[in-house]
């Protein structure tokens, strides 16, 4: 029999709005950090794990060996091999599931999965006349030819280009296809509103009930997430559309804030963790992707939907059976059309091939500690928050209590898992 996958918990840095308090950290640092908060909770400054697999979404060229670089400079034995994984939102999901893989074939038997991300520190790219320039420098053989080059520049193209966040595909951003989605599953601005101001409140609760003091450890003065706002739907509803032109129904408030942050989860046989005294929350039992035809008119942020119904079927469970669900809220009406489609007979008889609807998804059940919308979505990190989340939040409702994890991603990606508390 394989080996299961344990949760044994996990850290993040509280989430940082961008430009603010993580404003002069970087990838690496802010992964550096999270990973010390897990070794210093789970006694492993000085250990060698089997596996680090982390990553990030916005690099610059000194990150490309990002999280092994992160292992180097962290309380962890220096011989602790790591790697880099990306898919985009879904990247510490995506390296969770790769330390899973191998902890199930028993390659090894204890690892970490992570994901950084700095919008503060994206990478600001040379114009096309600069790179030109620099090229025709680069071939220069005499003072005339670089004297050349250099003339050639022109004042515009001294500036750099500012970071580019849309779709290479379609041009538009993520904010802007979701726009066309809210329209197309007729998402309204107060449904959109009711889920954000539910994030909120129930992170707010969640900090103060002390339910992250073992899941985050405090970094550069944040002791809890920085975008975390007490608000209401009258402050909400005061809003301009920030998406969709001037009559759009998407705002800075129901829409996933610029976050800078990283997160870590510890994963395990159940040999190991017996072996060293620690508790287990939870099983990873599947994980499933997909990806969606977007640049033909599928909606970008509706994979996971599609992903689901297979991770269902394999495991011979129902909607019905999942305790606890986490939809990563990219945006409110990310969540709104998830749910909206899973509850349809007609959607999901038409483009999921099954006899009817999965089933509705009650309020209480999802996103019980809040999610993306208050807590910030540092993209690359985004999992490796939910994992740990999600998995002591099954521990507390007792053994076999069953959770879905749903993360869409850019390019028209996403991933959905299914864990199940530790007895």
């Amino acid at each position: 029999m394989s080996p299961r996958v344990a949760i044994l918990g996990g850290n993040r840095v509280p989430f940082g709005r961008a430009y603010k308090a993580y404003r002069n950290v970087g990838n690496q640092d802010l992964l550096t950090a999270a990973l010390d908060g897990l070794a210093a909770r789970f006694g492993l400054a000085g250990e060698r794990l089997d596996e680090v697999a982390g990553g990030a979404v916005i690099k610059s060229s000194r990150d490309f060996n990002l999280t092994r670089e992160s292992v180097i400079g962290s309380a962890l034995d220096p011989a602790t091999p790591a790697v880099d994984v990306q898919r985009a939102c879904a990247t510490s999901l995506e390296a969770a599931t790769l330390v899973g893989n191998k902890i199930a074939l028993g390659q090894i038997d204890v690892g970490v999965a992570a994901g950084s991300d700095s919008v503060s520190g994206a990478p600001l790219e040379a114009s096309p006349g600069m790179r030109r320039a620099a090229h025709r420098l680069g071939a220069a053989r005499s003072a005339g030819d670089r004297a050349r080059a250099i003339a050639g520049l022109r004042p515009r193209d001294l500036l750099p280009a500012a970071p580019g966040g849309g779709e290479p595909r379609t041009g538009l951003s993520m904010g802007e296809h979701q726009a066309l989605s809210n329209e197309r599953w007729g998402i309204t601005r107060e449904e959109q509103d009711a889920i954000a101001l539910r994030s909120h409140e129930r992170l707010a609760r969640a900090w103060d009930e002390g339910f992250f003091s073992d899941l985050a450890t405090s970094f550069q003065g944040l002791s809890r997430d920085e975008n975390l706002r007490e608000t209401s739907m009258e402050k909400l509803a005061r809003l301009k559309p920030a998406f969709g032109g001037e009559n759009g129904t998407m705002t800075a408030g129901n829409s996933t804030p610029m976050t800078d942050g990283a997160a870590s989860v510890l994963l395990a046989s159940d040999e190991w963790a017996e072996k060293r005294g620690l508790r287990v929350l939870a099983h990873v039992v599947d994980v499933q992707t997909a990806a969606v035809d977007f640049v033909r008119g599928a909606d970008l942020l509706s994979a996971p939907i599609f992903a689901l119904p297979r991770l269902l079927e394999r495991n011979d469970v129902s909607l019905a059976d999942i305790d606890l669900v986490e939809i990563h809220e990219a945006f409110a009406g990310t969540v709104a059309m998830t749910t909206k489609a899973w509850a349809s007979d007609e959607f999901c008889r038409e483009r999921l091939g099954l006899d009817g609807a999965l089933g509705p998804i009650e309020e209480e059940r999802l996103n019980v500690h809040g999610s993306s919308i208050a807590a910030g979505h540092p993209f690359a990190a985004t999992g490796a928050r939910i994992l740990p989340t999600l998995a002591k939040a099954l521990y507390q409702r007792g053994p076999g209590a069953l959770g879905l994890i749903s993360v869409c991603a850019a390019g028209g990606q996403g991933a959905v898992a299914l864990l199940r508390s530790a007895a």
